[in-house]
């Protein structure tokens, strides 16, 4: 008996009611962060900068994009160009073929994990600009222009 009124407990508790839908919680607790400046609005933040992770850089300094990356022995990639914002994703053009959709969040910059097979000019040896994520340095477009590869090319300037 007391199983029986166990169950029935059970489904009135799962009972079909009109429950308002309510935002996510996560979703308030990002635009209360954004309203306090502790996460950049990245529908707001201009990309404009100098970007880095580990040995690798990006520069944005107007319409134009560089990246690099240097592993030593042979192997890295050096590719500038120019990119269009729209929103959270910056569409990059390399040229030779070398088009793709960056994303961006205000503080970093993240290139997708397959590109165009023209993205391989760009690169010698085994280095490859697939699934790079840099993170913003600095909001400054003197510092983004003066970003040079490790030949001395200027890749924003």
């Amino acid at each position: 008996m007391r199983g029986w009124a166990a169950a029935l407990l059970l489904l009135a508790g799962c009972s079909q009611g009109t429950a308002p839908l309510r935002e996510p919680e996560g979703a308030a607790l990002e635009q209360a962060a954004m309203a306090r400046g502790v996460v950049r609005d990245a529908a707001a933040a201009e990309p404009v900068g100098l970007y880095a992770r580990e040995g690798d850089r990006l520069c944005v300094a107007g319409q134009r994009i560089g990246a690099f990356v240097d592993y030593g022995e042979a192997n890295g990639c050096s590719a500038r160009g120019r990119f269009v914002r729209a929103g959270e994703r910056l569409t990059v053009d390399f040229g030779k073929g070398c088009a793709f959709e960056a994303g961006f969040d205000g503080d970093a910059v993240r290139f997708p994990g397959e590109l165009p097979a023209g993205c391989e000019a760009a690169c010698r040896g085994r280095a490859s600009l697939s699934g790079l994520r840099f993170d913003r340095l600095s909001e400054s477009g003197s510092e983004a222009a003066a970003l040079r590869d490790p030949t001395g090319r200027g890749l924003c300037g």
